[in-house]
C-alpha cells in the first residue's frame, strides 16, 4: 500500500496541498521530509508524538525523515492555536529545553543504516542573520494582505498581535526553504493548525526556485477523544514523556483506561500494526470487551520503550 494511501487509512490526513503529485512522488523515489517542535518546554506530552510517529512511518516506507528542533523560532513562539501572546523565554531556558527534546526524539528514529534520519536545529542557519538581510531576501517575498488572511493571524487581529509573532511562519518558511535547497527535503508535515505555516514554506520555495520546484504540505487532524476533549489532557493535566512531569503509574493508566471507543483509533496511530492484525483486534474487543486486550497488549507494548525507559 502506497504510504500516503495508509496514512488515509489510519485517519491521519487531514489536509494536503497536491495529493495526487506526491503519491507519485513517494512511489517513484525515496524522499526527505521533515517535522518541527519549538522548544516551549523541556519534554514532549504525548500530543506531540503524533506528527513524529507519521515520520517514523515514512521512515520504515524508506524515506528519510528530518527532525528540527526550533532553536531559533523557539525564541520568537508559534502564535498558531494561541489566543494571546506568548512569554519569551531566555536564551539559556530555551537550549535547555532543546537538550530536553533532542533527547526524547533521538528514541524515535533510527539514526543509522539505511534512511537514517537527521536531527537539525533551525538556530544553526539564522543566528548569522541580519535583520536588514531578514528584510531584503525574505521579507520582500511575503505579501501582507496573504498573510494577514491566515487563519493564525486573522484569529489574533482582534485582540492583537506583535510584529515579532506575525513573522513566525516567515520564519518557519524560511526553514522548509533551507532544508529544500540543503537536504533535498520534498514535504513538510505538520498539525491542522500549521497549514498556514507550511504553505507559506511553499510558496517561499517556489518565489525562490522557480515553479518547477517540487515541494509538498501535509497536516494531520486533530485527535480528539469520543467525549469530544483534547487528545493527551487529562483532569491532572498533560501527559508527558518525562517521567518526573509523568510518572511510569500515570503514564501506563492513560493508556489501559483507553475508552473503548478509542481503542481502534489510537491503535491506528499509535502502533505498527496492520489492517488485518487491528481487525483482529477489533473483533476481540467486541467478543469480550471486558479484557481490554488491545490496551494492556498493544496500545502498553507499542509505547513501552517511553513507559521503561523515558527520560
Amino acid at each position: 500500500m502506497n504510504i500516503i494511501e495508509e496514512l488515509k487509512w489510519r485517519g491521519a490526513v487531514y489536509q494536503q496541498t497536491d495529493e495526487e503529485g506526491l503519491k507519485e512522488l513517494v512511489e517513484k523515489e525515496s524522499i526527505a521530509l521533515y517535522c518541527g517542535i519549538d522548544p516551549s518546554g523541556d519534554s514532549m506530552h504525548i500530543g506531540h508524538l503524533i506528527p513524529f510517529m507519521i515520520l517514523r512511518r515514512f521512515q520504515k516506507a524508506g524515506h528519510t525523515p528530518i527532525v528540527l528542533v526550533g532553536g531559533a523560532t523557539g525564541t520568537i513562539g508559534d502564535p498558531s492555536g494561541k489566543k494571546e501572546e506568548r512569554q519569551l523565554q531566555s536564551i539559556e531556558q530555551i537550549q535547555k529545553n532543546v537538550e530536553g527534546l533532542r533527547s526524547q526524539l533521538g528514541q524515535i528514529f533510527e539514526f543509522e543504516g539505511a534512511h537514517a534520519a537527521k536531527m537539525v536545529n533551525n538556530y544553526d542557519w539564522t543566528k548569522e542573520l541580519s535583520i536588514l538581510d531578514f528584510l531584503r531576501d525574505f521579507g520582500k517575498e511575503f505579501n501582507v494582505n496573504i498573510m494577514l488572511s491566515k487563519d493564525v493571524v486573522a484569529s489574533r487581529l482582534q485582540n492583537g498581535i506583535s510584529f515579532t509573532e506575525f513573522s513566525y511562519q516567515i520564519l518557519q518558511a524560511m526553514d522548509f526553504l533551507h532544508l529544500y535547497q540543503h537536504e533535498d527535503c520534498r514535504l513538510q508535515i505538520g498539525g491542522s493548525d500549521q497549514w498556514g505555516n507550511i504553505t507559506a514554506g511553499l510558496d517561499l520555495i517556489r518565489k525562490k526556485e522557480g515553479d518547477k520546484a517540487k515541494a509538498f504540505g501535509l497536516t494531520i487532524p486533530l485527535l480528539t477523544k469520543a467525549d469530544g476533549t483534547k487528545f493527551g489532557k487529562t483532569e491532572g493535566g498533560a501527559i508527558w514523556i518525562n517521567r518526573e512531569k509523568t510518572t511510569p503509574y500515570e503514564f501506563y493508566q492513560f493508556w489501559i483506561n483507553t475508552d473503548d471507543r478509542d481503542v481502534v483509533k489510537y491503535l491506528k496511530y499509535f502502533t505498527f500494526l496492520s489492517q488485518e492484525e487491528i481487525a483482529e483486534l477489533e473483533q476481540k474487543m467486541i467478543e469480550a470487551p471486558h479484557l481490554r486486550e488491545a490496551q494492556k497488549n498493544w496500545l502498553q507494548r507499542s509505547l513501552h520503550l517511553f513507559i521503561v525507559k523515558r527520560i
